[in-house]
């Protein structure tokens, strides 16, 4: 009796998976289609005769079939498949997802597969995991092996996510995390599972996912139903629900091209389409500035910004509908591409300002080729996109992007030049950080001044911790007054002249209440730096000029305010600070990270001076790079102008007794 009893029950849980899992006929999708679209004629016939089933069957054979809608993502004459996506599929059918690659190895999500899970209080770890990163690997193969356990399996996360993942009503502000995290249960989770980016990114992926597994016997004309019942209600809550402004916004547009594009047979797919093209026709005059920098300021997503707005044309030229960009949004992408080519390092990586990442030759090799293709009269695309081979550099060395507050000085174009970008412009959002004045050097192949980075983005308790961490405008070559935040990102360009022996660039920024911040920064004779800085206003404390150092060793000296790298024969400098009587220098260990979740450790430096009266607190710093620490050279500065002066400035510099005057007037 016991054992009958028991094998009923398992009989019963395993009808009641099974079920969970099932594959229905979504009647409705009949109702969302233009049955009138060219090539639904069988499909239309079968329905107003009543023979849903039938239909359905119909449209399967009729997306096998299709062959005039194209998109750039997948090649299906050529599907080839990685190592680590290899990896993803294999693993993905024991149900542990690749979520983020910040978070390796990926965690299990259960048999029954909890999509709640939330091992990591990292907000992007939750988001991340409704992308479903690990279906487009299981679809790739599936094509390569021709392994039916790919397709076996994704249709059922498939129905298993629609299942377990109800759209339920969400305030819109509770999307980004804006809101008391008070809420519970269905809406707790839509938060995450439906959040505009998330949703759209599953809108492009799926154009992939859906021509991978087609073939397949796994999917059925049942699933077939449920697949576009689901994709449609992605797209109309993006229409009700876009991101206010920002990177977000871009995707999120993009997408909805994409969506419009690739199936063509709904019937407010044109309305989808038209949606994104305005945006981004619009977005593209609010969200980069007439020199070519993208609004949020930060490299990662200038470059991510690029991207999009190609592969909203990229979809158009294989769709027929480019006409529906002008040829401004053309120049500006143009644009675009100039400015990010100029603040990228000889290397082809990025400075790590922000929330930036740090991008790689071979990736960048293949966005260059790709730009290329779009510019193939542009000499300097040309010439990244071959590696020096074709195409020519421009005739300028140093440049300025006076609108965005990013400042190049370089003095060659090759892995051997010497290059500082500075970084000071005006309010930017979220992904920008307090950090107006900073910079970071490179000198014959290494980054002697890498930016602290951002490690995380948003999260609870230690996540945010540690991304307040690389926030704070004190780990950034800046001036902080007492070692706090800065009340105001908004600076001023003063002063641009990047042409002759000595090339200046002096910014303002109105850092503190009744304190701002003027730096002037001298590239003298193509060789070495000086950089000013003067804090000025009626503020009183602790004024603090920052450094942070490349990892290695370094030599240093509290006497004469000096560090000195000691790396291998190449790439090395000398740092001396010259400020007021009673400065002193402190060391603090600092972290400096380049991608999501990794970070080194290494020195933070401070100088340091009381500020108590009116006087403006002055400090002179002097970088010299040098092939070989044994070079250092000798080093002395003073002011010449003995106050603060809102008109111009002079100092004196020795390098090895040489005398030079620097100076201007505004």
């Amino acid at each position: 009796m016991n054992k009958t009893f028991k094998y009923i029950v398992l009989l019963a849980l395993a009808c009641f998976v099974g079920k969970a899992n099932a594959q229905e006929l979504k009647t409705e999708v009949f109702s969302l289609l233009n049955l009138d679209y060219p090539g639904l004629e069988k499909v239309k016939a079968l329905h107003q005769e009543g023979k849903d089933a039938d239909a359905a069957k119909a449209l399967l054979d009729y997306y096998r079939a299709r062959t005039n809608v194209k998109t750039p993502d997948i090649n299906l004459k050529k599907v080839t498949i990685g190592k680590d996506e290899q990896k993803m599929a294999d693993e993905a059918l024991q149900h542990t997802f690749f979520a983020h690659k910040g978070y390796q190895p990926s965690f299990n999500y259960g048999e029954d597969i909890d999509w709640r899970y939330w091992p990591v209080k990292d907000n992007e770890l939750r988001w991340q995991l409704h992308r479903h990163k690990w279906f487009t690997p299981m679809g790739k193969a599936y094509r390569v092996s021709g392994d039916e356990k790919y397709a076996v399996e994704w249709t059922k996360q498939y129905i298993d996510w629609i299942k377990k993942n109800p759209l339920v009503k969400v305030d819109k502000k509770e999307y980004e995390m804006t809101g008391d995290n008070q809420l519970k249960g269905d809406v707790e989770n839509a938060r995450f599972a439906w959040r505009p980016l998330e949703v759209s990114n599953r809108l492009q992926d799926q154009t992939s996912q859906f021509q991978l597994f087609l073939p397949s016997p796994s999917f059925t004309p049942e699933f077939l139903t449920e697949f576009l019942v689901n994709y449609h209600k992605h797209a109309i809550h993006i229409l009700g629900n876009y991101s206010a402004q920002g990177n977000h916004l871009l995707f999120e547009a993009q997408r909805m091209i994409y969506a419009g594009a690739f199936f063509p047979e709904f019937k407010e797919a044109a309305a989808w389409r038209k949606s994104g093209i305005d945006i981004m026709n619009r977005e593209i005059n609010v969200q980069v500035y007439n020199d070519g920098g993208q609004f949020e300021l930060d490299p990662h997503y200038h470059l991510a910004a690029i991207n999009i707005f190609c592969k909203a044309l990229n979809i158009a030229d294989l769709n027929g509908f480019r006409n529906e960009f002008p040829q401004e949004y053309l120049d500006t992408i143009e644009k675009m591409i100039v400015f990010y080519a100029n603040v990228s390092f000889p290397d082809y990586t990025n400075p790590c300002f922000s929330d930036a990442k740090l991008t790689n030759k071979k990736e960048m090799l293949k966005n260059y080729r790709n730009w290329s293709k779009m510019f193939p009269k542009n000499q300097f695309i040309k010439y990244l996109a071959t590696d020096g081979k074709e195409g020519a550099l421009p005739e300028y060395l140093s440049k300025g992007f006076l609108k965005s507050g990013f400042f190049v000085f370089r003095n060659s174009w090759g892995t051997d030049a010497m290059q500082m970008v500075v970084k000071a412009g005006p309010k930017a959002f979220w992904h920008c950080q307090p950090d107006n004045g900073t910079f970071e050097l490179w000198f014959n192949g290494k980054n002697l001044f890498p930016d602290s980075g951002s490690y995380v983005y948003a999260g609870e308790g230690e996540v945010m911790e540690q991304r307040n961490w690389h926030r704070q405008t004190c780990v950034h070559n800046t001036v902080t007054l007492n070692n706090k935040n800065l009340d105001q990102t908004e600076s001023v360009t003063k002063l641009w002249q990047p042409e002759g022996n000595v090339q200046i660039l002096v910014t303002e920024n109105p850092s503190y209440k009744n304190l701002k911040h003027r730096r002037s920064v001298f590239f003298v004779d193509n060789s070495y730096f000086v950089i000013v800085d003067e804090m000025v206003g009626s503020q009183k404390g602790s004024i603090n000029l920052h450094y942070q150092m490349p990892k290695g060793e370094i030599a240093n000296s509290r006497e004469d305010m000096t560090f000195v790298t000691q790396f291998e024969e190449g790439s090395n400098m000398k740092l001396q600070c010259f400020g007021p009587e009673g400065m002193t220098m402190k060391k603090e260990p600092g972290w400096c990270s380049t991608a999501y979740r990794k970070r080194y450790k290494r020195m933070n430096v401070s100088f340091n001076v009381k500020k108590d009266s009116e006087d403006a607190v002055r400090y002179i710093t002097v970088i010299c790079p040098i092939k070989n620490s044994a070079d250092a050279p000798k080093l002395s500065a003073k002011f010449k102008n003995k106050a603060f002066n809102e008109n111009g400035l002079e100092v004196e510099v020795k390098v090895n007794g040489k005398k030079q005057s620097l100076n201007y007037k505004l």
